[in-house]
Order: structure tokens, then C-alpha cells, then sequence
């Protein structure tokens, strides 16, 4: 159903559109302007790995469209590549790229009155921000991911980048020389596609599937491999399909839509980064979202994949198992997901997860293109392999959900821990506070961290950074050093996906705002309890008040562009970070 908000004028009797001449030039014909205009956001780049093979899939789409009697109008949109900028002040604007993303594809969209859009991304933030942009505009819509890198492999062991950012540590603890350490990074990314474990970008591809807005399947299909070509051609048709029923996407991305993403976050041991996409990508939707309900499902949802970074297998073993459809399928079974939900197939959730596509093993009937990481040299080996991947549901990785959410005096609002692979969920220790990630990362390389210390890193949230950064720097240095089972580490800032240990971020209020992450001085016993969901300094109401009253906003980093625009803007972590809300969040000094 072709958009019926285009500017149009009548001469003479006869329907004309001025801006007709513009789109004859760049190849309508007469018979053209009736048909349905598609937008295609492409996000090719050469910056990351993760957006390199994008660029083909958009040819496929394009060309399967102009088939489907659709006329698609491919435009760019950007990305940060989270792997090269991690660690450093570039990282500041990945997060920020989220909404760059989400409000350029809604600018073109809305500009040119599109009739559908195709949205193809690969990095973290290309998911959460194609998102956004398809809540807001609502019109038939879909997500082709652009695929997950396969491992790397050296002396037997699968690599994933995050292999890298361990290494660091490990050269600094003595444990790899030099040469090992540059082995590692030689090898840890070997091609197309984005990073291989369940880590932001896959645990955002599988949500998207969850939710129904990409085909099944296509959350973990290698960036390489032919399938990924392929299911760009039938994602296209599929489009074809919603503009001609005019599916759109507030018919899909319901609440229980999204109570159906954060149980496959949950089963999958996904990224901390879902709670805050999630929230925003709800925002835009308009579907009343919290905190509070990561908590509830993560109480009923188990860990069933064992997938890294805690875990043992990466994302293209998860497709040799049945992907996300077979997860979803034990959680329906189950009574743990909403089979009722519409998805841009057409069909309901249930539906889709009906006979022999339904949880299938590849042995079953999915393409063998998509490589186990390990060798297929053993059939009945790898066999096994493939069911180890995914759990049963009564012998599970985790009986509860490995996402929590704490609270207490360090975070009023809430902070958000990943548990997966923590040895002791609770941890009290005296603070060793640092103002900025460097700062910490110094400390930390210096080896002035000692087991039992809780790491605080403050002035790292959405407008302290500005830009919340991730701090898969330090947290893998702390791993690398042999430290992961006995340093605790909170900060205001994110995590990588591919972090774990006992790490509590997002902490909110962050401390640019003067939550009381800022008031924490070294040697202040704090206490992280993964049990109870707490997150407590041992400091009286008095002398937080009395720290408080002396406290200063920090002065701003920037003083312009487009990281001074965010700061200005972004709300708390708590409510997704977004840069829309009616009343952004202001900073005043203290008296």
C-alpha cells in the first residue's frame, strides 16, 4: 500500500507530483510511480569487519525488490566499529552513533515518503539504531543482519576478538610473551562479519529475530556464507508480502514481543547492552518497559546456550544447533514465550515454529554452509557438540537468567550485572576509584589492583563520558591478569558483550549527575550481592549527605558537536539513554 502522504498537486485534471522530474532522474519510468517505494539503509563500510560484507546483501535486496514490483532507494547510513575504537576516547561516540543511525534512516524515510523500509546493518549499535527508526516511522518494515564472523583458530583454541583484549592481560602478567600476545591478534578476527560470540551484535540480531522482525534463522547465518545472500533475497520478499498487507511494525513490536526478545537475551546469556536497547527501542515503540521487567523474566527464563564470553561456543555453532527458532521452540513448549505475537513473515511466532522447520538440527535440513567452529572430522562428535551448545530445559547452563538487576544506595535507579561464569556472587571489598577508564586501565596495568578490590570507574555514563563507553579494556585486563574470580567492578559506564566476571554497570544516577557513585572515596567498603540484587557503600545517609553537599559537576569535555548535543540531551541509562525524552535530565551544581 503505497504511502498516501506524498505531495501532489492537480493540473488540468490530471494527478502530477512535482517532484516526478528528480525521480525520473535517477530511473522511474511512467509506469514506476504507482508501485511502493522502498528504502534501503544500507550500512556498508570498510571501517569494521562487521559492515564489510553489507554492500552485497543490499545488491540483493535491490534487485529481489525491483523484482517484488517494489521501487527500492538505497541510501548509507553510518557505523562505529566498538572493536577499534575500545579503549579509547573514540568509544565515547559509539553509543551516540546509535542515534545518529536511528535519526538519519527516520530523516530519509520521512523525507521522501517511503512506503517500507529494508534496514541492513552489522556492528552493536546498527541493530538498536535501524530499530528505533523503525518504531518511530511505522511503516512495513525489516532487518537483515549483515551476519557473525566466523572463529579464528590458533593451537586448537577458537579466537573471538575479545581473545585479544585478554591477551593484553595475560602479556602483562607474565603469562604470553610478546610473540604469543601478537599471534593472538594476528588471528583472533579472520574475516567478514560481526564478532563471533554472544556478544552485543548477535545478542541484538537474535532479539530482532525474537521479536519477529527479521526472518528465523538469520540471526546467526556467518556474514560469509551463501545462506546470508540468500535470506537478504527472501527478506526482501518478505517486505513485498507486509507493504502489500500493510503489516506494520506496531502490528509486530507489541509488549509481549518484547517480553519474548528479553527471554531469548535470557536463554542465550546476551549482552548487558539488551537492557539498554531494549528500553530504548520500547520508547520509540511506545510500549511501557522497565527495568523491572528483566527482572521478573529473568527469575522464570533459564541459561540454555553455552555460548562465549562465558561460555564455550560461538555464534555459528549456535546456527549448527537450530539457531534461535530451536531455543524459541523449547521456550514455547515451555510456556516461557508468547506464541500469539504477528511477525513479519506473516505468521505468528507459533506458527513459524510448526513442523519440520521448527527447532531443527542442520542434520535436519539447515544449510551445512554455516561452519561449526570445530572439526567435523568425528560425526558423532560434532553431533554431540551441537547439542551441548543448547541446553535442555531440565539440565540448563543457569536455573534463572543471568541478567540482574541491582539496587541499593549506590544505585538508586538501578545497575545492571552480568552473572554468567561469576564463581562468587557476592564480593565486599574496600574501593579503588578512578575517574576515567585510562585512569583505571593505568592502575590496572601498573598491577596496583589486588585481589578483593571493588574497581570503580565513574564519569563514564551517557553524560559524563559523554557516551557511556564499554569497558572491555579493563575488564579483559582484570580476566588476562588471573583477577576475574576475585575483583568486583561497577562503573556508570557499559560493558562490552564480551565482558563477564563480577561487573555491575550502567550504575544510575550516574556520577555527572551527582548520583552517589560520585561521593565514593578509596577504601569505602562496597558490596556487590548478585543474590540479593544489591549494590550497597557502606556509608551512613549522613555522611552521603555531608559528601554531597561539597560535590561539583564536572565541566563539561566538549564544548561542541555533535558529543555536546548528546550530553545535553540524553536521559539516564535507566530509561534506555535516549536522546527524545520530553525533559532531559539537567545538571545542577551543588549550593
Amino acid at each position: 500500500m503505497p504511502n498516501n502522504n506524498r505531495s501532489k498537486i492537480v493540473t488540468a485534471g490530471v494527478e502530477r507530483s512535482p517532484n516526478r522530474a528528480m525521480l525520473r532522474a535517477v530511473g522511474f519510468k511512467d509506469e514506476d510511480f504507482d508501485k511502493p517505494i522502498i528504502g534501503v539503509a544500507n550500512g556498508y563500510s570498510t571501517i569494521t569487519p562487521c559492515n564489510l560484507g553489507l554492500g552485497k546483501l543490499a545488491d540483493a535486496v535491490i534487485d529481489t525488490a525491483q523484482k517484488e514490483n517494489l521501487m527500492p532507494q538505497v541510501f548509507g547510513t553510518i557505523t562505529i566499529s566498538d572493536g577499534i575504537s575500545m579503549g579509547t576516547p573514540g568509544m565515547k561516540y559509539s553509543l551516540i552513533s546509535r542515534e545518529v543511525i536511528a535519526d538519519s534512516i527516520e530523516t530519509v524515510c520521512s523525507g521522501q515518503q517511503m512506503d517500507g523500509l529494508v534496514a541492513i546493518g552489522g556492528c552493536d549499535k546498527n541493530m538498536p539504531g535501524a530499530m528505533i527508526a523503525i518504531a518511530r516511522l511505522n511503516i512495513p518494515s525489516i532487518f537483515v543482519y549483515g551476519g557473525t564472523i566466523k572463529a579464528g583458530h590458533l593451537n586448537g583454541k577458537d579466537l573471538t576478538v575479545v581473545s585479544a583484549f585478554e591477551a593484553v592481560g595475560e602479556f602483562a602478567a607474565g603469562k604470553i610473551d610478546e610473540k604469543q600476545l601478537a599471534d593472538v591478534e594476528r588471528h583472533a578476527c579472520p574475516g567478514a562479519g560481526s564478532c563471533g560470540g554472544m556478544y552485543t551484535a548477535n545478542t541484538m540480531s537474535s532479539v530482532i529475530e525474537a521479536m519477529g522482525m527479521s526472518l528465523p534463522y538469520s540471526s546467526t547465518m556467518a556474514a560469509e556464507d551463501d545462506e546470508k545472500r540468500q535470506s537478504a533475497v527472501d527478506s526482501a520478499k518478505a517486505l513485498a508480502r507486509a507493504v502489500e498487507n500493510n503489516l506494520l511494525p506496531s502490528n509486530i513490536m507489541t509488549r509481549k514481543a518484547f517480553e519474548n526478545a528479553i527471554a531469548i537475551v535470557m536463554a542465550t546469556g546476551g549482552s548487558t547492552n539488551a537492557v539498554l536497547h531494549l528500553l530504548a527501542i520500547a520508547h520509540s515503540a511506545q510500549i511501557e518497559l522497565t527495568v523491572d521487567d528483566f527482572e521478573r523474566i529473568q527469575k522464570k527464563v533459564p541459561v540454555l546456550c553455552d555460548l562465549k564470553p562465558s561460555g564455550k561456543y560461538v555464534a555459528t555453532d549456535l546456527h549448527k544447533a537450530g539457531g534461535i527458532p530451536r531455543v524459541m521452540k523449547m521456550l514455547l513448549d515451555a510456556g516461557l514465550l508468547h506464541g500469539d505475537c504477528m511477525t513479519i513473515t506473516g505468521k505468528t511466532v507459533a506458527e513459524n515454529l510448526v513442523g519440520p522447520q521448527a527447532g531443527r538440527l542442520p542434520a535436519e535440513g539447515v544449510s551445512e554452509s554455516a561452519s561449526v567452529s570445530r572439526s567435523d572430522s568425528d560425526a558423532s562428535e560434532t553431533l554431540a557438540v551441537r547439542r551441548d551448545v543448547i541446553r535442555p530445559l531440565d539440565a540448563p547452563l543457569y536455573a534463572e537468567g543471568h541478567l540482574a538487576i541491582l539496587r541499593g544506595n549506590l544505585a538508586t535507579e538501578c545497575a545492571v550485572a552480568k552473572v554468567s561464569g561469576v564463581k562468587h556472587r557476592t564480593i565486599t571489598g574496600p574501593a579503588k576509584v578512578y575517574d576515567s577508564e585510562e585512569d583505571a586501565m593505568k592502575a590496572i596495568m601498573l598491577r596496583r589492583i589486588e585481589p578483593g578490590d571493588i574497581v570503580v570507574i565513574r564519569y563514564e555514563g551517557p553524560k559524563g563520558g559523554p557516551g557511556m563507553r564499554e569497558m572491555l579494556a579493563p575488564t579483559s585486563a582484570i580476566i588476562g591478569l588471573g583477577l576475574g574470580d576475585s575483583v568486583g567492578l561497577i562503573t556508570d559506564g557499559r560493558f562490552s558483550g564480551g565482558t563477564y566476571g563480577m561487573v555491575v554497570g550502567h550504575v544510575a544516577p550516574e556520577a555527572a549527575v551527582g548520583g552517589n557513585i560520585a561521593l565514593v572515596r578509596d577504601g569505602d567498603m562496597i558490596t556487590i550481592d548478585a543474590d540479593e540484587k544489591s549494590l550497597n557503600v557502606r556509608l551512613t545517609e549522613e555522611e552521603l549527605a555531608a559528601r554531597r553537599s561539597t560535590w561539583q559537576p564536572s565541566k563539561p569535555w566538549y564544548k561542541g558537536g555533535v558529543i555536546s548535543k548528546y550530553a545535553a540531551l540524553v536521559s539516564s541509562a535507566s530509561l534506555g539513554a535516549v536522546t527524545d525524552q520530553p525533559t532531559p535530565t539537567k545538571v545542577e551544581p551543588a549550593d
